[in-house]
């Protein structure tokens, strides 16, 4: 389980995140919606201590993660796994070299080992085929696929998924949806997930938060958000044309 108390953040006199705070639980995913500009993505680098709000907490199993020693956070980045929106492959180094990289930064496991591993992630995500091909080599939705396989491949306690539809066609975003609920259910992970895409919002949203402002100013379920009346999010999820029929 993840918790976030009272998350601020500025830049240059400007409130992107205002006092945010929630949690996020173990086998369920969780999804942070909001408009662009609207402090999703800084809240997943603070959540990730990669920005470093003004107040707040960031707590991983009770664990208090901001304010900790570099020894100290560091164990816990080694039960992290993150899809990064544009996949951030290294696009010298093969599928295979990719998914193995945590591993040879973070364990001390032998070639054997790391061998067995990759091979076991790769075919997680359907890529067992593709090892030896480089990223220019692959599709969009296979690099997504790809990272996916990076994330998970230290085993973590928690996901994240920046944007993971990002760019991708419809049905290779239901994929991607489909492969990061199941690894959530299968691995119990506590995985959080930013997107606008109200396709994953329907059919993922266990948990959903929703930024407006900088503030988090709804939370519910894939079920209830289409029922709110909340002016707000309202006007964010019945934008989509095809939406707006839903809701009749």
């Amino acid at each position: 389980m993840i918790e976030i108390k009272n998350i601020s953040k500025s830049f240059n006199g400007r409130k992107v995140l205002d006092n945010v705070s929630g949690v996020f639980k173990d086998g369920e995913t969780s999804l942070v919606i909001g408009a662009s500009g609207t402090g999703k993505s800084v809240l997943l680098k603070c959540m990730l201590d990669l920005v470093t709000p003004d107040t707040g907490e960031v707590l991983y199993d009770g664990r208090e993660f901001l304010h900790k020693s570099e020894k100290e956070r560091i164990d816990v980045r080694r039960e992290m796994g993150v899809l990064f929106q544009g996949g951030a492959l290294f696009d010298s180094q093969t599928v295979f070299q990719n998914v193995k990289f945590p591993l040879d930064m973070l364990t001390t496991q032998s070639e054997a080992e790391k061998r067995d591993r990759v091979e076991f992630c790769l075919k997680r995500v359907g890529l067992e085929a593709a090892g030896n091909r480089m990223p220019s080599e692959i599709s969009g939705g296979m690099k997504k696929r790809v990272g996916i396989a990076r994330a998970i491949v230290l085993n973590p306690k928690y996901l994240f998924c920046d944007e993971p539809n990002s760019g991708l066609d419809p049905l290779t975003s239901i994929r991607i949806d489909e492969l990061i609920q199941e690894i959530t259910q299968e691995y119990g992970t506590t995985t959080v997930v930013i997107t606008h895409d109200m396709n994953s919002v329907l059919s993922i949203g266990q948990n959903i938060k929703f930024l407006y402002e900088g503030k988090k100013i709804w939370e519910g379920d894939s079920k209830t958000i289409l029922e709110t009346d909340l002016q707000e999010l309202d006007e964010f999820v019945f934008s989509n044309h095809a939406l707006k029929q839903l809701r009749g």
